[in-house]
């Protein structure tokens, strides 16, 4: 059985006190007894006092891009061995920010998912359409090309989190229906099953990404092949965030 994983993309917020507010929030709604993986991704300024404020908490922490190579002159990047320095279990790539706004390829993703994962961090890879691609009936071509683009037989699927995030749903209230999304979930495990085997497939985390909040977590994480939440907003709020991960503890028990 799939261990839920809820994580919490921090996108451009919070200064070093507000950080650390929302922290002693979730430190003390916090269980050692939940049946669900949780980690928190702050931007990069905050990762190592965070790692700090989560120590001794069943929280683990994630970065929210990362840099192809070990070293050198990139102005303003940040490499594996810097994230696994200041405790990072896990790295967002392919974001739909990343790609719209900087213009990322399946090729240089690919590149990250593969220098991330051998420097020792578990992936979060986001896949996802445009409402465009939605309304057209391009959704499962859209999502195959951004699967098929960056991964491949080599990727180290026991480091592979999966997070369908439909663009259309990203920081507009609007949420896929549970049906929408397990529809494409499934999809998804069809085609990693394509790319590995379909053991590894059913054994990959698929989360759903996309105005996940404490009133439709139960209903969203209920869906056979949604396996968790990449959340957004309601990650900047502890009682949110905790409520989400709840919902995630109960349909995982």
């Amino acid at each position: 059985m799939r261990r839920p994983f809820v994580a919490g993309n921090w996108k451009m917020h919070k200064t070093l006190a507000e950080a650390r507010e929302l922290m002693a929030g979730l430190r003390a709604g916090s269980d050692a007894d939940w049946k669900v993986t949780v980690a928190v991704c702050p931007p990069y300024q905050l990762l190592f006092p965070m790692g700090r404020e989560i120590d001794k908490t069943p929280i683990k922490l994630g970065a929210q891009n990362v840099h192809c190579q070990p070293q050198g002159a990139f102005t303003g990047e940040v490499s594996p061995a810097m994230l696994i320095d200041c405790k990072c279990d896990y790295v967002i790539i392919g974001h739909s920010e990343r790609r719209q706004q900087f213009g990322e390829t399946e090729e240089l993703l690919a590149r990250k998912i593969r220098a991330a994962m051998e420097a020792g961090l578990d992936v979060i890879y986001c896949v996802g359409e445009l409402l465009e691609h939605r309304e057209a009936g391009d959704t499962e071509k859209v999502v195959a090309k951004q699967l098929d683009g960056a991964l491949a037989s080599d990727v180290d699927a026991s480091r592979l989190t999966i997070a369908y995030e439909p663009v259309w749903a990203i920081g507009t209230g609007k949420t896929a229906s549970p049906a929408q999304a397990q529809e494409v979930h499934a999809f998804i495990r069809g085609r990693l099953a394509e790319i590995f085997d379909q053991a590894t497939a059913e054994a990959i985390i698929i989360q759903y990404g996309g105005s996940v909040k404490p009133n439709n977590a139960k209903e969203l994480l209920s869906c056979p092949d949604v396996d968790g939440a990449l959340v957004g907003g309601a990650c900047l709020v502890a009682d949110d965030f905790l409520a989400i991960i709840r919902a995630a503890h109960e349909t995982g028990s």
